[in-house]
This record gives C-alpha cells, structure tokens and sequence, in this order.
C-alpha cells in the first residue's frame, strides 16, 4: 500500500469522526492549503489520545471569518494578519507548517518540472495576455520542448483564499502591470479564466482539463500527480519545486514573537538564488477570550510540532525550524495562556 493510499485511509477515518463529533472534540476550520497534514495529524493524534480534531477547508477568508465569530476553536489562514488586524478581532496568530505553492499544467507531451516559466510568461498568461502554449515567450527557456498551438486555460480559487493572497502578493512583485491593474488579495478580480472551489477544486479541473494551467499547495500536486513548471528564484535563477528549494527560503524567514510572527511578505521572494519563491508558511488564529479551548487547540499542535514532522514531510511540507516552534512554544505561554 503506498504512503498516499493510507493518507486517503486515514483522511477517510477523520471525516468519519466528524459524523460523531461531540462536545470534547477541537473544531478548527480556513485555509485548504495545510488541510492534508492538519487532517493526518488529526488521525494519529485521535490514535494517540482520543481527542478528535475536526478541520474543514473551507478557505482562509472563512476561517478568519469563523474565529473571528467565535464559530470555531481554532482557524486557519494562509495571509499572515497584521498586528493591528489581529487586535481588532481579538485574535492571536502562530505559524504552524511551511508548504509552498506550485503552478501546475496539463500538457500532454511535457513532463513534470520540464517547463520553465519566466516571471514575464508567467505574468501574461495570468493576465491573459498569452493565450496560446507556443507562446514565443514561453518558447524562449523551453527550446527542448514541443509546446502545443493549444489554448491555455487558467484556473484560479473562486472563494477567499490564502493560497489566492501568496499567489497575487508574488504576481504583484514580479509583474509591475499585475500591481497596478489588479493587486493582490484573498480576492482578486482576475482578468481572464475559470474559478474553481480551494486547492482540490484547482487540482480538478487541472487535471480534467487538457492545456489549463493553476496554482494549488505543493501537497496536492504530490498527492494527485500534477506537473509543476519551474520558476525564477528572486535572483532569477530556474528553480524547481522540491524540499530542499522549500527549505532554503523557509531558513531566510525573520520570525518575531512581539508581532505575533506576522512577516509582510509571508515567505515568498526568499533570498538565495535556489529559493523557491512560493514559499508560505500558514497560520493558525485563536481567540483572546478562551483560554480553555486554547489549552486544548494547544494541546493538539503541541503534539503535532513534537510527534507530526514525519507525517508532514511524506506530504510535501517543511516543518518548522525547532528554534521557531521554540518560539511559538515561548508565545503560547507568554502571550496565549498568560
């Protein structure tokens, strides 16, 4: 049985725990990006303990929305909030996992990590201007390849997203004409495409639909075998999505307890030239009111920083530094549970 086919066992007992859900258990719900390691964690943790966690995917935008009415114990967001965000909610805000975002196609005769796109192509098909895979542009790095006269098809998340906010945030710094004309947000108005419904919505239609191109977390590109383009690093230099180009961004990140880890630019444009520079780290958001449940919340990522990392790297993310679950550990105590 291969390690993807027990994911899909174990995911499958999670949701089944769902169904009989009761009072003890953790509710926790945002950003479709870390939901196969935070489900996977569920299960073993549930193994380990029997507490059950209940995660649903529903998209940063929902989890901000969800902590924030005190609907659930715990959210998930893939954009940092700021400080002063985080104070008018009445919410504290950790890091929990670092994944990464890949641009993944459907091109019959190309292979994973073959194509190259360049931040030029890679802005102009987003913006529609490219419309064609044997664009020149894309032609001009991928000379060994035979691109198609086949229309692209974008596909991008239609709800509010994290994985939508990374994604813009790195289009609107390598594309001036993106910054200016749409921006960067959980919710952009895109100029060109089809939207689909989180990561797995992305990876549907990707995969069903020959010559689309979209952008989902690293995990599901793993989990459903998905080509993904390389991209440039911040010093212009091909990169392909693997651990190690995650690892050498994740290492760049200047995290700082006092402002409740929030880093601008999250991880993307790392410095070093074999940075992947989609990197993101995704965060989790508690209420300032409910120290109880943030015990339990806790309880779980404790657990998960200190039993979890095995389970998150065969899933294709990059576990947190221990210095900086050292840290997350310090705020918990200091700022958390105070």
């Amino acid at each position: 049985m291969s390690r993807y086919v027990r994911f899909i066992f174990a995911l499958f007992a999670v949701l089944m725990f769902i169904q009989t859900s009761n009072a003890s258990s953790i509710n926790g719900a945002g950003a479709t990006f870390p939901y196969p390691v935070y489900t996977a964690w569920a299960y073993y943790y549930y193994k380990s303990t029997g507490v059950k966690v209940n995660y649903q995917g529903i998209g940063s935008g929902g989890g901000i929305r969800q902590i924030t009415k005190r609907i659930v114990d715990f959210g998930g967001s893939d954009e940092m909030l700021k400080p002063a965000e985080l104070k008018k909610r009445g919410l504290y805000q950790f890091p929990a996992i670092v994944g990464s975002i890949v641009v993944v196609y459907n091109l019959k005769n190309v292979k994973d990590g073959q194509l190259k796109l360049s931040n030029r192509a890679a802005c102009d098909i987003f913006m529609g201007k490219i419309k064609y895979w044997d664009n020149p542009e894309i032609k001009k790095y991928n000379t060994n390849l035979k691109l198609p006269h086949k229309i692209i098809i974008v596909i991008h998340r239609s709800e509010g997203s994290g994985t939508t906010w990374n994604f813009t945030y790195w289009l609107s710094h390598i594309c001036p004409i993106w910054g200016k004309k749409i921006g960067y947000g959980k919710v952009v108005e895109w100029p060109s495409g089809k939207g689909a419904k989180g990561n797995q919505g992305v990876t549907n239609y990707v995969k069903q639909i020959p010559g689309a191109i979209g952008y989902v977390e690293y995990a599901y590109k793993i989990q459903n075998s998905l080509k993904a383009a390389q991209l440039q690093s911040k010093d212009g230099i091909f990169v392909k999505p693997t651990i190690k180009s995650f690892k050498e961004a994740a290492k760049e990140a200047k995290w700082k307890e006092k402002d409740s880890f929030y880093i601008p630019s999250n991880l993307l444009l790392a410095s070093g030239k074999n940075s992947w520079p989609l990197t993101v780290s995704t965060m989790i958001l508690l209420a300032n009111n409910r120290t109880g449940i943030n015990k339990k919340v806790i309880k779980f990522f404790n657990w998960a920083f200190k039993n979890g990392d095995k389970t998150a790297q065969m899933l294709g993310y990059v576990p947190l530094p221990k210095s900086v679950k050292d840290k997350v550990m310090d705020y918990w105590k200091s700022v958390v549970l105070k």
